[in-house]
């Protein structure tokens, strides 16, 4: 595996999941394999969970790592060709990236959509430059358009606490006071689709997702029919994405907010979350903090999806 930025990056599924289960029985199996390797992560923006989780998956492994805050720890960086240079970036990222390159055996990049122009987010611009210039293996940790790390967690986690071959899962749209990327749900989307289960998107008519992620998946307006008999729901805001809407927050329905009423239509699901969820907001405290909540779980499953990457990355080198 040369890179990793979507489901289909994994090839085979279930062999993937396999290797998590493994890797989850003894997560230090393979603590030499990245011996004298370096692994760089490269934030664009803010992380605890990515951060932290990847980090301890590459020291499973057995490998150095270095990490780059950019606007924080480096020199601001120009990201488009073409700029006259005459403002306050003073290094422009295509000659920072082959750079970069020289000091590691992998890379991990998070950059989140600008909502400046749909076009250069869905283009993953940023992203698509390292795996381009940088000459080496490259891993998402959360882009403009997916968040694979965290749907790998987010199967493995449903594959661990489903009670059925093929469990209902719901994502559902909740409010939330800022505009937030659709990278989350589209990914959740793209790897729930990935599965034989039944796959159910509700949100408020505005908030449709780009119909390449949206897939096979139901679309139900209805939040209460669609969260009826479901065995899993995963609560997620995202901005708008159509037209000049894109990138906006179109309502703050708190009527979409997680609370036990929804929990009761369902079949005793499990709820969960990507974290950080704003309380009582996505969700009640009731529901987050119930039996049913597994966001920690899922959590600490990020270690497990990153390890599986990382060391599919190291046996490519």
């Amino acid at each position: 595996m040369k890179k990793f930025t979507c489901v289909e990056d994994l090839h085979n599924l279930q062999s993937a999941l396999q290797e998590a289960a493994e890797i989850k029985q003894n997560r230090f199996k393979f603590d030499s394999l990245g011996k004298n390797k370096t692994l760089l992560m490269i934030f664009f923006n803010s992380s605890l969970r990515t951060r932290l989780s990847t980090q301890k998956a590459a020291s499973n492994l057995g490998m150095n790592v270095i990490v780059l805050d950019i606007n924080q720890g480096a020199w601001q960086l120009e990201t488009e060709r073409g700029v006259i240079m005459d403002g306050d970036k003073p290094e422009h990222l295509l000659e920072a990236i082959p750079v970069m390159g020289c000091y590691c055996d992998i890379i991990g990049v998070r950059s989140f959509a600008q909502f400046k122009d749909r076009d250069y987010d869905y283009n993953e611009v940023i992203l698509n430059q390292f795996i381009k210039y940088s000459g080496k293996p490259v891993f998402s940790m959360e882009a403009a358009t997916r968040h694979p790390l965290q749907s790998f967690a987010d199967l493995i986690t449903i594959e661990e606490y489903k009670k059925t071959d093929k469990p209902k899962v719901v994502m559902s749209w909740a409010p939330h006071p800022k505009a937030l990327p659709q990278a989350v749900p589209n990914s959740f989307a793209e790897w729930m689709n990935a599965t034989d289960y039944d796959f159910v998107i509700t949100h408020p008519k505005g908030y449709e997702l780009d119909p390449s992620f949206v897939g096979k998946a139901k679309v139900e307006y209805n939040q209460m029919k669609a969260l009826e008999e479901a065995d899993f729901v995963y609560a997620k805001n995202w901005a708008a994405y159509s037209g000049d809407n894109y990138g906006k927050v179109l309502n703050m329905d708190r009527s979409w907010t997680i609370s036990e009423k929804h929990m009761a239509v369902t079949n005793n699901a499990y709820f969960m979350h990507c974290l950080p969820v704003r309380r009582n907001m996505i969700v009640t405290d009731d529901v987050i903090e119930s039996n049913q909540s597994i966001v920690i779980p899922e959590a600490a499953n990020r270690e497990i999806s990153a390890t599986v990457v990382l060391k599919r990355l190291i046996e490519s080198l």
